[in-house]
């Protein structure tokens, strides 16, 4: 006969433990959500909640591609432009603020602590608020949209980038000093090798994050496919916003798949 392997029981006071943090989460959701008002529903909710599932459910597939006009394609395409170049900048201009911020590369924690103080400051601002601005000098359009993307990501980036480079091993650069090289081709030979690949790791990612970014940016001028998705919204027009959600989705989704193929070989 086999004999029954005895299961380990756990303390009754784990268990009261436990039961009571269950127990006052629900008090404290239940307390939460007893403060929502629910007044306040127009009688046409529900009609209008039944066009916009149907609309979404059953897209206008006309739209994706119309000759004569802008269309989801069309749309998707400009997002994605403002996705890479607003990367594309923000990759090159970060590059000396990632450095000035790196501690292992500037003398005194002064200057170092000056570089992370400017990174934080420029990532304080919503890229909304930058593309807001932007509109307001060079007018709405996807070129403000570039610019509020590439202005914003330098401050993410420039964080990445910075611990990239404090993270590097000192030894290669020692050994090229010793053999009396100079300091660009110690910077060439033994500080690039070692972050280039976590650069392009954390770009493809900030790509992913910008791709997001601009399909909302259209929302309040700035192009990309946010433009016509306000305007189908504001017009009700729900199997319009459904084709353009859709689109979204699948863009979205391709460029996520084909980043992180390429950041798995990179890394």
């Amino acid at each position: 006969m086999m004999k029954s392997v005895a299961r380990p029981v756990k303390p009754k006071k784990n268990r009261f433990m436990l039961w009571s943090i269950y127990v006052l989460l629900a008090v404290i959701y239940i307390w939460a959500l007893s403060g929502i008002p629910i007044e306040g529903f127009k009688e046409t909710a529900g009609q209008i909640t039944k066009a916009i599932l149907s609309g979404i459910l059953s897209p206008d597939w006309g739209y994706v591609y119309l000759p004569e006009g802008e269309d989801l394609l069309r749309g998707l395409l400009d997002t994605l432009a403002i996705a890479i170049l607003g990367t594309f900048i923000s990759a090159f201009l970060c590059i000396p603020f990632a450095f000035w911020a790196a501690n292992n590369m500037t003398k005194g924690k002064i200057a170092a602590g000056t570089g992370k103080f400017i990174i934080s400051f420029i990532r304080t601002f919503p890229e909304l608020v930058m593309a807001l601005l932007f509109i307001k000098v060079v007018g709405p359009g996807s070129f403000a949209g570039v610019l509020a993307l590439g202005l914003h990501s330098i401050g993410m980036l420039g964080k990445l980038f910075s611990e990239e480079v404090e993270n590097i091993d000192f030894g290669p650069i020692e050994a090229l000093k010793a053999t009396g090289a100079s300091g660009l081709q110690t910077l060439w030979f033994a500080v690039v090798p070692q972050i280039i690949p976590g650069f392009i790791s954390y770009t493809l990612y900030r790509f992913e994050i910008n791709l997001r970014s601009a399909s909302i940016l259209g929302i309040i001028g700035a192009g990309g496919i946010g433009t016509p998705l306000v305007f189908a919204m504001q017009s009700r027009d729900w199997s319009r916003v459904g084709i353009i959600l859709l689109g979204i989705i699948a863009m979205v989704t391709i460029v996520d798949i084909i980043s992180g193929y390429l950041r798995k070989k990179v890394v």
